[in-house]
């Protein structure tokens, strides 16, 4: 496949100064404004990489093993970027400095230990990077370093298309794609391939790791395979993944979303370059050019929204509403978040997180999210449903948290986003659709293979009954080696009741919004909440009266 037209980095007459490229995202060599910035005219560059163990450190509190932060699955990928980072660097003469400590202490130390006159960041739309980046933004200007903090991890720059808008970021994929118009790098060679680097220079007194840290060196116990993600992190993975991708012109061509088989796992039916993305591993500015270069040799493509280059657009879009909305991660004074009396059921919330709902495609999907860290986007679709409007009703930001700590492409903008959008309380308003927890994924599969492949249990159940395996009698059971209720939990819920409930009090909660214009009080909620166990347990009065007069 020919790729896009490429600029190569060369070298540039030093100036007598020293540079600093702090890596966070964005690691990669490949179209990385920030590095190619820093290296240019610069005697010694710093490439500099800080473990902060707010996101490292283990935390033995946490329901999984991992941070406080994140699960082990993703920090294993960081490290595996990292690594292949390094090597990378490597080659051009260069090479990563990890340090340990709260980044902005540590980059101050740098700053005075180095004698840097330029530093160079990417520009992240994060609160927290916001924060932190303000701080050292702060201390370098004091210091009379020159800073240079591009956007590269979008296809726009979120604070230009707000602006263009009034201010208000866009709240609709149309308006957003209509104000974008088409990037002004897209028609441009990027700079892909970098063949000279400027030499590291003495790292003084500076505690520099000789290699990235192991997961055992953080202090972690290593995982059996069996547990480990089989996506491997760095830029050389993801290019690969890029270029095989690239490689099926008709699948790029024909690509449409949300069409695609969830339980497909032994060959995923996606490009799985969500957390090479999120890592800035591959470029998404050079996957544009990709799939571009791949439509025009083509007669006919799919268009926005549901292409290729469409779900590109979708992560542009949601990053720049996440950028321009106050509260975005929290239902609580959050403008464009529907304000809904959600349960705190930390029973059902666990049985959900720990692939113990009784519901065998749900719960394949929760367990495929463990082990592997990733899941089909219409299998994520199913499990945040489920647990908030479509059956369990738990508050999406329960939900949020536990996808932020397992998924290794969690990315606080789009995962915030998509929990907004499944759970109707932003984006999306149909909350009559839902995603039944057995016809769904049996239509993909009816054989259930993906279950079995996941929830080994059931591995001998006939397929009859593997969606619903509380309905098999008990000699199937006994046959299967499965009880419910024993070896299987049965469901905790009932789908038909417990969907028809959640119609109704979102019904009544989008009318009460409606009402007061989004200005519901937590008094509000939580009469809300009253109203429906009343008329729940007045359900469950009648039903009883009405079973005992006909019997």
């Amino acid at each position: 496949m020919r790729l896009p037209p490429v600029t190569p980095l060369r070298s540039t007459m030093a100036s007598g100064s020293n540079s600093l490229i702090w890596f966070r995202k964005g690691l990669r060599i490949h179209d990385n404004p920030a590095l190619h910035h820093a290296a240019r005219c610069s005697d010694a560059l710093y490439p500099v990489f800080v473990i902060d163990p707010r996101y490292m450190d283990p935390d033995p509190t946490a329901f999984s093993t991992g941070s406080s932060r994140a699960g082990l699955n993703r920090i294993r990928f960081l490290l595996e970027s990292l690594v292949d980072l390094d090597v990378n660097l490597k080659k051009l003469g260069s090479r990563l400095l990890v340090l340990k400590g709260e980044p902005s202490e540590v980059l101050f130390r740098c700053f005075k230990e180095w004698s840097i006159k330029k530093l160079c960041f990417e520009f992240d739309t994060e609160p927290y990077y916001q924060a932190l980046d303000d701080k050292v933004k702060k201390y370098a200007t004091a210091a009379g370093i020159e800073i240079f903090s591009p956007v590269s991890h979008t296809l726009f720059n979120p604070a230009d298309i707000i602006e263009k808008n009034g201010g208000r970021p866009p709240l609709s994929y149309q308006s957003y794609v209509k104000l974008a118009g088409e990037p002004s790098w897209a028609t441009s060679p990027l700079i892909i391939d970098v063949i000279w680097l400027p030499p590291v220079g003495n790292v003084g007194k500076c505690p520099i790791s000789d290699e990235v840290p192991s997961i055992k060196e953080l202090g972690y116990k290593d995982t059996s395979e069996d547990e480990k993600t089989p996506f491997k992190g760095g830029e050389s993975e993801g290019l690969r993944r890029l270029r095989d991708s690239m490689a099926n012109k008709d699948w790029v061509a024909n690509f449409e979303k949300p069409k695609g088989d969830p339980s497909s796992f032994l060959k995923p039916a996606t490009t799985v370059l969500s957390p090479y993305l999120k890592f800035g591993c591959v470029s998404c500015r050079y996957f544009y050019q990709c799939i571009q270069e791949v439509q025009r040799n083509c007669k006919k493509h799919t268009s926005p929204p549901v292409s290729l280059l469409g779900q590109l657009l979708w992560r542009d879009f949601f990053y720049t509403v996440a950028f321009g909305t106050p509260n975005f991660d929290q239902m609580k004074d959050n403008k464009i978040c529907k304000q809904l009396p959600w349960k705190n059921d930390d029973e059902l919330l666990a049985a959900w997180r720990d692939a113990r709902t009784g519901f065998p495609w749900i719960d394949a999907i929760m367990m495929q999210l463990q082990k592997w860290g990733w899941m089909h986007h219409l299998a994520r679709h199913c499990v945040a449903c489920f647990l908030t409007r479509g059956d369990l009703f738990v508050h999406w930001e329960k939900g949020r948290d536990i996808f932020e700590r397992l998924l290794i492409d969690s990315d606080w903008a789009i995962n915030n986003a998509n929990w907004l959008w499944l759970s109707c309380s932003s984006f999306f308003y149909q909350y009559n659709r839902i995603y039944s927890p057995i016809s769904f994924g049996k239509k993909y599969d009816p054989n259930g293979n993906y279950i079995r492949h996941f929830l080994p249990i059931l591995k001998d159940m006939p397929k009859e009954y593997i969606y619903e395996p509380w309905t098999a009698p008990m000699s199937i059971q006994v046959k299967a080696k499965c009880i419910i209720g024993k070896d299987y939990p049965k469901p905790v819920i009932d789908h038909a009741l417990a969907s028809k409930e959640c119609k109704q009090i979102l019904y009544e909660a989008y009318e009460l919004n409606k009402r007061l214009n989004g200005n519901l009080s937590e008094d509000d909620l939580k009469n809300l909440r009253r109203k429906h166990e009343e008329d729940k347990s007045q359900g469950s009065k009648s039903k009883r009266l009405k079973q005992t007069t006909i019997s």
